[in-house]
């Protein structure tokens, strides 16, 4: 499934207009991420693993500066930096991220450098 949302074109598995998808679709669920592989933005890596024909790449500690993560509440896209160092809400709008999803950081950013 491809959604246009703010703008992007998110993949994965229906994905509603906040960029939930049938793998996180909590009130907090509200990122999607670009990922490294194939620069296509995904709700999450199980969209990714569902819909992309390749496994996906982690972003290097060098990149940190790439824009690569979507509010799907108002469409800012943070760099990784700003992200990581958002403390679960959104810069631009203040909508609330799920604080769980720093569990997964490591799918999708490296952590060492």
């Amino acid at each position: 499934m491809r959604r246009r949302v703010h703008g992007v074109d998110v993949l994965g598995v229906d994905i509603d207009a906040e960029t939930r998808c049938s793998h996180y679709a909590g009130p907090t669920d509200v990122i999607a991420l670009k990922f490294k592989c194939c620069d296509a933005w995904y709700p999450c890596i199980d969209c990714h693993r569902a819909v992309a024909d390749h496994a996906p790449d982690v972003w290097p500690v060098s990149e940190r500066e790439e824009r690569a993560i979507l509010c799907g509440v108002c469409g800012h896209q943070l760099t990784i930096a700003a992200y990581l160092a958002c403390e679960s809400a959104c810069p631009d709008c203040g909508a609330r991220f799920n604080p769980g999803c720093a569990l997964h950081h490591h799918l999708y950013f490296e952590t060492s450098g």
